[in-house]
C-alpha cells in the first residue's frame, strides 16, 4: 500500500520571521513515534512516505494525495489544522488515522475528523490498522508495554527529511530525537503522563545509537523526548560516559531537578548536556518534584535560586517552566516571586505558561465537573497565550495584567544585557531571539488584556456568563488556518471535550 505519516508540528507562519524560526527550529521537534510508524510500514514492504509540517510552506505538498492511508500526529493546539488535512484526504478515498498528545487527550473529537484514533501503538497494531482490522470510529490501544522503537540507523530516512537541510546533510540546527524512557513517576494534575507509568527503555540500544551518532553524525545535538529524563539517572548516565567526552553527542533534555542533586550536574557536563529544561510550574505546588521537600514561597524561590546557580557552571542552557492561575495561587505573590528568581538567575529562561485542561489529566477532570472549561473554544487556542478557563482567584484582566507586568519585566534591558553577557555564545544566541519573540508574545497578551477591558462580551465570555464564542477568535482561527479554515466551518469548530474508552489490543504470544 501507499501509506504516509505526517508529524504536525505548528500552525502555518504568519510573518516572514516567523517562517525563517520554522525553517531552522520548529522542523527540529520532530517525534520519535511517527518516524517508528513509518519504519514499520516500510518493514512491511509498503511504499512509505514521511513528512513534517513546521510552519512553513503548504500542507498539502509534504505528501502524495493518492494514499490508502494516511497517519498524523499532533498536539493539541494543531489540531484544527489535521482535522482539515483529514478532511482533505478523505475527500480523496484515503483512511487517516490519528495519533500523539491530542488524539489521547480528546479521542472523541478526534473521531469526528478522522476514521480511527490512536491511544497508544506498538508495531503489532500499526499492523492491524493497516490490514483494516478496524471499523471507522474506533479508538484502538495497544496492551504491550515493552514497545520496541527502531534504532537510529534505521529511522536515518525520516531523520533526513525532518532534521537535515534541503541538500540532505545535517547543518547547526539538526535535532535527533530519541527515547531513553517513557512515562514518569510524578503524578502533576496537569500532566498528560501522570498516569503513564515511568519506564526504562533497553539501555544497549541506547548505547548502540550514541555510539551510531558517534560515529556517523560526530557533534550532532540529541533532544532526548522522555517525559522526565534520568528518573535512573546513573544507569543512563553510565552508558554515555562510555565514549570519551569529544565523541558523545550534546544533548537537551527536560527532567525534574530532584534529581539534579549532588555531583549529578558536573556528570552532564562531561557527556555534554547543552539544555535542561526542568518544571518549577509552582512557588506553591509540586514541591516534591522541584527537590525541595515540602518548602514553598520564598524558600522554595531561595533553594533553587542556588540549585540552578550551581547547575549553570555545568550546563549551558537553562529554561525553567512555570504555570500562572493554577488553584493553589493567587493575588502577587506567584508573579513576584518569579520576579525575584528571573532577577537572580538571568542565565535561566523562565517560560510562562496558563493552565490548559488537557483531555484525561485530574485538571481537566476537575475543571470540568466545576464548570470551569471554556467549552466554546477551539483547539486552536489550548496554548500560550490564550486561557480556556475560569480561574479560581484571579479575574481574567487580572490574571492578563500580572503576566504582562512579569513578561516586561523578565525581559528588560538591563536584565537582558545581564543574560546577554555571559554564557556560552549560542546560549547568548538563542536568549536574544527567545527575547525578541517574546516582545510579540507581550503584544499579544496586551491585545486581550485590551478586549478585557474594553468588550463586555469578551469578557463576559471568559468569566463564563456567556457561552457565545467572540468573534475575536474566529477571525485569529481564520488568519491561522488561511485557506484550511474552510474545511472547519464555524458552527464545528466547537469541541467535542467527552472522554471514552479505547479498545485494548493485545499482541499474539510470542
Amino acid at each position: 500500500m501507499r501509506i504516509g505519516v505526517l508529524d504536525i508540528l505548528a500552525l502555518p507562519a504568519q510573518t516572514r520571521g516567523q517562517r525563517i524560526y520554522c525553517e531552522l527550529m520548529t522542523r527540529q521537534y520532530a517525534s520519535v513515534t511517527p518516524q517508528a510508524i513509518s519504519v514499520w510500514c516500510r518493514r512491511a514492504g509498503h511504499e512509505t512516505f514521511y513528512a513534517t509540517y513546521y510552519g512553513a510552506g503548504d500542507p498539502s505538498r509534504s505528501l502524495p494525495e493518492d494514499l490508502d492511508y494516511l497517519f498524523v500526529s499532533c498536539h493539541t493546539h494543531a489540531s484544527p489544522l489535521a482535522y482539515a488535512i483529514s478532511r482533505w484526504y478523505r475527500q480523496r478515498g484515503t483512511v487517516t488515522v490519528l495519533g500523539g498528545p491530542h488524539a489521547r487527550s480528546f479521542p472523541a473529537d478526534c473521531l469526528r475528523w478522522f476514521d480511527l484514533a490512536v491511544w497508544d501503538c506498538d508495531h503489532h497494531l500499526i499492523t492491524r490498522i493497516v490490514a483494516g482490522d478496524f471499523a471507522p470510529g474506533s479508538l484502538v490501544a495497544s496492551s504491550d508495554t515493552k514497545i520496541d522503537f527502531p534504532s537510529v540507523a534505521e529511522r536515518m530516512p525520516e531523520i533526513r527529511a525532518s532534521a537535515f537541510d534541503r541538500r540532505g546533510r545535517p547543518f547547526f540546527a539538526t535535532t535527533i530525537p530519541l527515547l531513553a524512557s517513557v512515562g514518569c513517576p510524578f503524578k502533576c494534575s496537569f500532566c498528560t503522563d501522570w498516569d503513564n507509568p515511568y519506564r526504562l527503555l533497553p539501555l544497549d540500544r541506547l548505547d548502540a545509537d550514541m555510539d551510531f551518532l558517534a560515529e556517523h553524525l560526530p557533534g550532532t545535538r540529541v533532544a532526548f523526548h522522555d517525559p522526565n529524563f534520568g528518573v535512573k539517572f546513573d544507569q543512563v548516565l553510565d552508558v554515555l560516559e562510555r565514549r570519551p567526552r569529544e565523541r558523545c553527542a550534546p544533548y537537551i533534555m527536560e527532567c525534574s531537578l530532584t534529581t539534579l542533586r549532588g555531583e549529578r550536574a558536573a556528570r552532564l557536563e562531561r557527556t555534554r548536556c547543552v539544555t535542561i529544561a526542568p518544571g518549577i510550574e509552582s512557588w506553591e505546588e509540586y514541591s516534591a518534584k522541584a527537590g525541595v521537600g515540602r518548602h514553598k514561597g520564598e524558600e522554595k524561590v531561595r533553594r533553587l535560586i542556588e540549585q540552578m546557580l550551581q547547575i549553570g557552571r555545568h550546563v549551558p542552557y537553562i529554561q525553567a517552566n512555570f504555570i500562572f492561575g493554577l488553584d493553589s495561587d493567587g493575588g502577587a505573590a506567584p508573579f513576584e516571586l518569579t520576579g525575584v528568581f528571573a532577577n537572580a538567575t538571568p542565565h535561566v529562561w523562565p517560560t510562562v505558561n496558563l493552565p490548559i485542561p488537557f483531555g484525561g489529566t485530574p485538571m481537566f477532570d476537575a475543571l470540568r465537573a466545576e464548570g470551569r472549561i471554556l467549552e466554546a473554544m477551539p483547539f486552536l487556542f489550548y496554548s500560550v497565550p490564550y486561557s480556556v478557563l475560569i480561574y479560581a482567584h484571579y479575574s481574567p484582566e487580572e490574571l492578563y495584567r500580572r503576566a504582562i507586568n512579569l513578561l516586561e519585566q523578565c525581559c528588560r534591558p538591563s536584565l537582558t544585557a545581564r543574560r546577554l553577557l555571559r554564557g556560552h555564545h549560542l546560549a547568548r544566541v538563542v536568549h536574544a531571539v527567545r527575547t525578541i519573540g517574546r516582545r510579540g508574545e507581550i503584544r499579544t497578551y496586551r491585545r486581550i488584556h485590551r478586549m478585557l477591558l474594553d468588550d463586555r462580551q469578551f469578557r463576559a465570555f471568559h468569566e463564563g456568563s456567556d457561552t457565545r464564542l467572540p468573534e475575536f477568535y474566529q477571525q485569529i482561527f481564520d488568519a491561522r488556518l488561511g485557506r484550511w479554515a474552510e474545511l472547519i466551518p464555524r458552527d464545528q469548530r466547537a469541541p467535542l471535550l467527552d472522554p471514552i474508552a479505547p479498545e485494548i489490543v493485545s499482541a499474539p504470544a510470542a
